[in-house]
This record gives structure tokens, sequence and C-alpha cells, in this order.
């Protein structure tokens, strides 16, 4: 009998299948939002003012509510949290489609529209990074983070074409509709997940029959291991820390040139138009889909962070050389480079951290995580913004791959680091490498 290739294992587990045929659905929809929204808006004689506003009401609110959707999902399955986030959106996204309906786009109607949808979410992100170890073993985490992720990054290179195509042909409002019926798609999938893991539970819960031990008398009660608390684990251990800090340093990069600078250069050095600055991000989007799927394919690393920093620092390198290749097919060429070494590296360091976290808190830490993340990104934009405005957009991408580098050698130095998600790095207060509960269809690195 043939063996199922190790990069489609994962699916044979139908609960984790239940999970790709939701997010996928949702991940389409979400690419059809993003062409509707500002269409509906600048078309609809709003002003950028206001699309601005729309978005940052959608950002605040987003990054609000990630604490809260990390407690939520340790406390409750990660499901359950999900299913009621991606309920809400479902609801938010069908009134925007009523709205576009009804009369030209304004504040009033928009800005708290976006406050519900940016709210939902944040509670379900960390939901979705915690979820993926609960449905699979520990031996197909790789292959089923890739296929999670992989699985957002097929839907924003297909997604925008063809969410483009109905808003040309009829209006935002049928593209609308589409992502309000993907939030309710993915909401029946995960309420299947959670009646399985609800009905797992009461099994596991049944009395049983008391065994005696050898002399005749029932076995003594093993006494549970209290779990460490986040502020407990972010002031002693050393490889959270330095995370957080590459984190923090490669999204402070990454962001300014991914919509900033990028396009400045499309527009002016390049003279590649919006087509072009398209197949630049096609290219980048391309490349992390192929680095994804050899991620689902590889074998477990013995030193995943070593593994994963090499490719960051080759990956640093090919982000300070774009503009200056000749031309954007060189530099189309350097982010697919780009792009399959960040999509490698990720999944590597997503399922080391899943490996690593305890699974009572893995919620918490993953909102952590992604705070650090997210939340440099209006502060990387901004300084994007005065750096392309006071030297023109090419001096950004050595600067974003030099403080990229710089963070990865620096974690390098670093003992924890080194041994992060190998036996040796195993969580002190475990004892052991511990599974917890995608993507980060998502934490990308950079």
């Amino acid at each position: 009998m043939a063996r199922t290739p190790r990069a489609v294992a994962p699916l044979r587990h139908g609960p984790f299948r239940l999970l790709v045929t939701g997010q996928l659905t949702s991940n389409l929809g979400d690419a059809f939002y993003a062409v509707a929204l500002p269409w509906y808006v600048l078309a609809g004689h709003g002003s950028p003012l206001l699309l601005g506003s729309v978005l940052a009401a959608y950002g605040i609110s987003r990054t609000a509510l990630l604490a809260v959707g990390g407690q939520a999902s340790d406390r409750w399955h990660p499901s359950t949290v999900m299913m009621a986030a991606d309920g809400v959106r479902s609801v938010a996204v069908g009134a925007l489609a009523v709205a576009a309906i009804t009369g030209p786009p304004n504040a009033y109607l928009l800005v708290p529209i976006s406050v519900v949808i940016g709210a939902g979410e944040g509670l379900f992100l960390p939901g979705s990074y915690a979820i993926v170890p609960s449905l699979l073993p520990d031996a197909e985490l790789d292959a089923g983070n890739a296929i999670t992720t992989g699985g957002t990054e097929l839907a924003t290179l297909i997604g925008p074409g063809i969410g483009g195509a109905v808003v040309a042909l009829a209006g935002a409002t049928p593209a609308f509709a589409v992502d309000a019926a993907s939030f309710a798609i993915s909401t029946v999938t995960l309420c299947g997940i959670r009646s399985r893991a609800v009905a797992a539970r009461q099994a596991d819960a049944e009395p049983t029959a008391v065994k005696e031990s050898d002399n005749g008398q029932p076995p003594a009660q093993e006494q549970p291991t209290k779990a460490p608390t986040l502020r407990h684990l972010l002031a002693t251990e050393r490889a959270l820390q330095v995370i957080i800090v590459v984190l923090v340093a490669a999204n402070l990069g990454s962001g300014g040139m991914g919509e900033v600078a990028l396009p400045a250069l499309a527009h002016g050095p390049f003279r590649a138009g919006a087509g072009g600055y398209g197949a630049l991000l096609a290219a980048y989007g391309g490349g992390a889909l192929l680095g994804t799927l050899a991620a689902a394919q590889a074998r477990r690393a013995r030193r995943p962070a070593v593994m994963a920093s090499i490719g960051f620092l080759v990956e640093a390198a090919c982000l300070a050389l774009v503009p200056y290749l000749g031309g954007a097919i060189p530099a189309a060429a350097a982010l697919l480079a780009f792009g399959a070494l960040n999509g490698f590296g990720s999944i590597i360091l997503i399922t080391a951290f899943q490996r690593w976290a305890p699974p009572a808190i893995l919620g918490q830490l993953t909102a952590l995580l992604l705070l650090a993340a997210i939340g440099v990104f209006p502060v990387s934009v901004f300084l994007a913004g005065l750096l392309v405005q006071q030297l023109g957009p090419a001096p950004f991408f050595p600067l974003a791959g030099t403080l990229l580098a710089v963070a990865i050698a620096a974690s390098l130095t670093q003992h924890a680091w080194r041994n992060f998600g190998s036996s040796a790095g195993a969580h002190a207060d475990q004892g052991e490498a511990v599974g917890g509960g995608t993507a980060m269809s998502g934490l990308p690195l950079a």
C-alpha cells in the first residue's frame, strides 16, 4: 500500500479537512472584500480620507481584541471562539452589502461596521494559530501549518483577480455578499470541528473502573502540573524574548516595504505602473507559496531556529538588493526568493513555537506575538513614508534588510534561540517539548 505523501498527510483527519475547507473559502471571500471596499468608497464619491478612516477603525479594533481572543481561545476550544467571530463577521459584511445597495458610502455606517469586522478578526486570529496542534498529531504539524498557510497564500494569489472581475461587472455589492457567505461557510465548518471536540471531551470524561495496584490498593492520584503564566514566561524565557524582538524588527521593515516603498519603486524608478506593482507582489506571493509547500514536505529539523535563521539572513540580502538589480524583472526574481525563504522559515518557526508553548496558554502567547508583528505596522508605514519622501524608495530596502539581518544575527548569539525547537530547547517548566493548539497563516516573519 502506497504511503501518503508527507505534505498532504494531515488531510487524512476529518476535523483538519473541515478547517482547511472553511478557511480557504473564507480567505477567498476576504480577497473579494479587499477589492470591493476601496472600489465602493472611491467610486461612490467617497474620499481617500474616508477610506483611510475605515481602514484605521478596522485596524484599531483588530489590535485591541487580540489579547481578548488569546485568553478566550485558552479558556474555550479555539474552534468555539473562531466560530463566534466568523458568525459575527458574516453578519457585519452582510450589513455592508446592504449598505452598498442602499446608497453612497458614509462614515456613519462604514466606520461602525469596520470596527465590528476588525474586532472579529482580532478575536479570530489567536485561535486560528492555536487550533492546528489540537487537530493533528505532533509529527504532522509542519505539514498542517504549511497547508493552512499555503491555502491563505493561494487565495491571495487568485482571489483578487476573480474579485476584481466581479466588482467590475456587477459592482461591490455581490463581492461583499460573497465574503459574507464565505464567513457563513467557515462558521458551519468550525461548528463541525467544535461538535467533534465536545464529543471527544465527553468521551474522555466518562468514569472508568478504578484499577488496583500490585498491592491491592487503588493507585495514587497524580497531581496536575500547574501551567506557567504568560508573565512568567515573558520574564524568564530568553527564546520568547528573542522571538518578540525579531518579529518587531522584521515587521518594522516589511510593512513599509510592501505598502509604501515597493509601490513607489514600481511607479518611479522602475516605471512599471500598477500592473508592474501587482506583478512584484505576485512574485513575492508565489515565492511564499513555494516555500510553504517545501516546508510541508521537509523532514523535521534538528535545530529549527538555526535552519530558519540561515534562511532569513539570505532573505535579508535578497530584500536589500531589490532596487539595485536593474529593473522590475530581476527585482521580481529577488522578491520570489525572498518570499520562498520567508515562507519556508516561517512554517518551521511556527511549528517549533507550537511544540514549545504550554497548551494552556498557547492562545495568549500567540496573541502576544501577533501584537508584536501587527502593532508595529503603523510605525513602519509612517517611517517608510518619511524616508521615501526624503530619499526616494531605493534606500528603504537595504535599511529593512539590514534591520532584519542584525536582529537575526543577534538572535543567533543566544544559546536559547539556537536550541529553540530542538529536544535540548524543550520548555524547562514542562520537562519536554509540548504541543499546543494557524497560520500562523501568517505570523510571517517579514
